[in-house]
């Protein structure tokens, strides 16, 4: 016993100073594998030292080992409850494993007890910015340029939420600032492209340039680069030299993400083959409740689907929450027949799915969903959601696959837009999933095409809205002034009003594609 007292009394001691040096160097001069071992020899001589445990997070953290990490940081942030840096490692922690509602809570937590931490303020921003919580999230990332006016990259992500917000001006200037502050920038650059035209003169077409021919930048900054030459060389006038940036841009961002199509032929297969068990557990409405109905929005990315959101989101009864990842969470795994496929999984989703809408419904009943690959899912959503609304958006598949190839994504997920021949192939894909959902489930889906929406606004608007059994609202008929933020690829576009001609944009690149895109012009 006596042995067994003297034991525990150690535990509360300190480890020498030389130990701690020691461990202290062996993590800042990045021997990671001798922090872990140092720091595990320490925290079992002395579990209670909240030091060792904090760096034994970190370095498992550094060396990839992130649920390791996240016992070892939440053992740090136990044992020292006012330890500024333990809550915000254990955040920085939970935002890479996407636990994203408990990082924003430590994050939260490192700002109380050390207000000035701006770093804090800044990842704070990013997680309320991955939320969709975008006045929140413009607040942290203020906050955090006021506390480090040379913050360029927190200058960067403000200018992108003030984009989403229809606040170009202002957005246009925060990415100015970002530039100035780090003028190598190449994010900011491919940003500020977009908020702008462009003469021979401009000062910063001069320094893309200069960038491009820096042979010391990576592949990821000269991807950047590129897509942002080819939008200022479009402007110019120079189609040829745009279309070689583009090409260099798309090559160098598919070898980044190591895109191969048959996954994406795999997905399909899975889910076709699944479908069959999904529908014959369908929900029946009359044993369901609901207080939120989705209306879902769906097509191929650059079809459309932004404007038809701000059109049925400008109604008075309807909150747009944008391209929610939500299905595809909660549901892939039913409709790739990883999980069961039964009542109760349905129920499951469904449940799932709902509460995480109502929490951006901002107190309406009806929420679009404009997430447009969910079209992958229709036969889920439709047996999950019996009384929600489902609309296809189609396009001009030429226009489609174009804008798909001369878009940067930052989403990784969608990999397939980075070469012509994948571009096509998975339109084809697409085309054929639509044509098997139509077969199956005609009755469920609204066809709206994007060309007639643009020649015939109104008499397209009012049938939409009709579907929806809405009672009319003029305010549909001005999508250029819903206010909302738009989280996508045609936030500038969509404060525009609605204009003709923009699926023939295409054909300015037509003598560079060697008819890749012919085979999809409609008759």
């Amino acid at each position: 016993m006596v042995k067994d007292k003297k034991k525990s009394m150690i535990n509360f001691l300190e480890p020498p100073q030389e130990q701690l040096k020691n461990l202290l160097e062996c993590y800042q001069t990045g021997r990671y594998v001798d922090a872990e071992k140092l720091s595990v020899s320490i925290t079992e001589e002395f579990p209670k030292h909240t030091f060792a445990w904090k760096v034994l997070g970190a370095a498992l953290k550094q060396m990839g080992k992130i649920n390791e990490s996240l016992i070892a940081s939440q053992k740090s942030v136990q044992l020292g409850p006012l330890d500024t840096e333990a809550h915000y490692n254990l955040a920085n922690t939970l935002k890479e494993l996407g636990r994203l509602d408990e990082a924003e809570v430590s994050y939260k937590q490192a700002i109380i007890l050390k207000p000035d931490l701006v770093e804090a303020h800044y990842n704070l921003g990013a997680i309320l910015h991955e939320l969709k919580r975008l006045d929140e999230a413009e607040t942290s990332y203020r906050k955090a340029i006021i506390l480090k006016p040379d913050y360029s990259e927190a200058c960067y992500y403000l200018g992108i939420i003030l984009q989403d917000f229809g606040r170009l001006e202002e957005a246009e200037a925060s990415y100015r600032k970002a530039i100035k502050l780090k003028p190598n920038y190449v994010e900011a650059h491919r940003g500020l492209t977009l908020m702008k035209k462009f003469d021979a003169q401009d000062e910063q077409y001069s320094k893309m340039k200069e960038l491009y021919l820096d042979k010391n930048i990576s592949k990821e900054q000269r991807c950047h680069i590129n897509f942002g030459l080819a939008k200022a060389c479009e402007d110019l006038g120079d189609f040829k030299q745009a279309f070689a940036h583009y090409c260099e841009g798309n090559e160098l961002r598919k070898k980044v993400l190591n895109y191969n199509i048959n996954q994406d032929v795999e997905l399909f297969r899975k889910i076709k083959s699944n479908y069959p068990q999904i529908v014959q557990k369908s929900l029946k409405p009359d044993k369901l409740t609901n207080n939120t109905m989705p209306i879902f929005i769906v097509g191929m990315p650059r079809s459309g689907t932004t404007l038809v959101e701000q059109i049925i989101s400008s109604h008075s009864q309807v909150t747009g929450a944008g391209e929610l990842n939500f299905v595809s969470q909660f549901g892939a795994a039913i409709s790739t027949g990883i999980t069961e496929k039964n009542n109760e999984s349905l129920l499951d989703f469904r449940s799932k799915y709902l509460d995480k809408l109502k929490n951006v419904s901002n107190g309406n009943h009806i929420v679009t969903d404009k997430m447009p690959q969910n079209f992958r899912y229709i036969g889920l959503l439709a047996s999950a959601f019996p009384e929600a609304k489902i609309i296809h958006v189609k396009r001009n598949p030429a226009a489609v696959c174009w804008a798909n190839y001369k878009q940067y994504f930052t989403s990784k997920n969608i990999g397939y837009c980075y070469a012509i021949d994948d571009v096509v192939s998975y339109h084809k894909l697409y085309k054929n999933l639509m044509e098997f959902w139509t077969n199956t489930l005609s009755n469920r889906i609204y066809n709206l095409d994007y060309e007639q929406l643009t020649v015939n606004q109104e008499s397209e608007t009012r049938q939409l809205i009709d579907y929806l059994g809405l009672d009319w609202d003029e305010n549909c008929l001005s999508p250029q002034n819903n206010t909302r933020s738009v989280a996508t690829a045609s936030n500038v576009q969509v404060r525009k009003k609605v204009y003709r001609g923009s699926s023939e944009q295409w054909r300015k690149y037509q003598p560079f594609l060697n008819g890749a895109l012919d085979g999809l012009l409609q008759p």
